[in-house]
This record gives C-alpha cells, structure tokens and sequence, in this order.
C-alpha cells in the first residue's frame, strides 16, 4: 500500500509538475502577447504624438502668416478713405501753380501734401506711373479709346483717375484713356 500511495503521489507530483510547466508556457506567451500589444499601442501614440505636434506647428505657422497679413493690411480702410483727399491735395496744388503768384501759398500747400503721402507710403502705399504704360486690365480701368496713331495703340493716353498700390496689392485702379 505505501508503493501505491508513492505512485499516486509521483503521478500527482508529474501531472502538478505537467499543469505547472502548462500555466508558465501559458504565461509566457500571454507576456509575450501583452508585450506586443503593448508596444503596438506605444507606437501608435508615438504616430499620434507626432502628427498632433506637426498639426499644431502648421496651425502656429498658419496663425503668425495670418496676424502679419492683418498688420500689412489694417490700416487698408482708413488709407481708401484718405485717397479722396489726396487727389483733392494734387488738384489743389494743380490749381495754384497755374493762378496762384504766391509762392509761400503753393510752398505750403505742398508740404502739407508731402506730409501725408510720406506717411501713407510709410504704410505701403505706392501710387501706380501709368502714363505711356501698356493697358493692363490687372491694374487700370479704361474710361474711353481715342485715335492716338499707331505709336500710342493700345498705351494710356491719358490718367483720368491715379491707381494706388497697397503692399504691392492694388488698391485702387487707375482710371484711363486708352489710345486705339
């Protein structure tokens, strides 16, 4: 009787050892499976990672682009507003010289008028020199065609209307007569 105990006990003893060894393979390969998915997931957060960090250095970008457009072109609506009185300035200044005898008149007159082109061209305004130019449709209106003989077809004739340039943007096209 103690031989069958023994045997029952060695035959307990191989299956426990045969489980055990089972649960350890078992182990080992659950280990090796969850490290898998783990660094599956630590790949896939690291391509999250760096695709956020690319879209928001493309948005920063984007953002400074944005805000330095803003700038060039803020002072835009105040700068239309004040070709009016430019014009009325050149005109002014037009009228003097031809009836005017006072030179200190037309002298300040000028100045004045030097004063607020200086500080528009400081915001980037830039007048357009159309005078003898081709006729452009990107940056003039045509008023009306006359003869102007073969030398002056399809060239401005004549500025009815001064264009403006806004940081290399046209502002406001200039009004011409086209010779035809």
């Amino acid at each position: 009787m103690a031989q069958k105990k023994d045997e029952k006990d060695k035959k307990k003893e191989s299956t426990a050892a045969k489980t055990e060894s089972k649960v350890k393979e078992g182990k080992v390969t659950k280990k090796s499976s969850t490290a898998k998915k783990l660094k599956e997931e630590l790949g896939e957060m690291q391509d999250k990672y760096v695709r956020l960090y690319s879209e928001f250095d493309n948005y920063r970008k984007r953002t400074i682009k944005e805000k330095l457009a803003l700038q060039k072109s803020a002072s835009q609506d105040l700068i239309v507003d004040l070709l009016p009185v430019l014009d009325d300035f050149e005109r002014a200044m037009q009228v003097l010289k031809e009836h005017t005898s006072e030179d200190d008149l037309v002298s300040g007159v000028e100045l004045i008028y030097n004063k607020l082109f200086n500080t528009l061209s400081q915001k980037g305004l830039e007048p357009m020199n159309s005078m003898g130019t081709d006729f452009n449709t990107d940056f003039h209106e045509a008023i009306t065609n006359i003869d102007a003989g073969k030398k002056m077809k399809g060239k401005v004739v004549d500025v009815i209307q001064k264009g403006y340039l806004l940081n290399d943007k046209v502002l406001r096209f200039a009004k011409v007569v086209v010779g035809s």
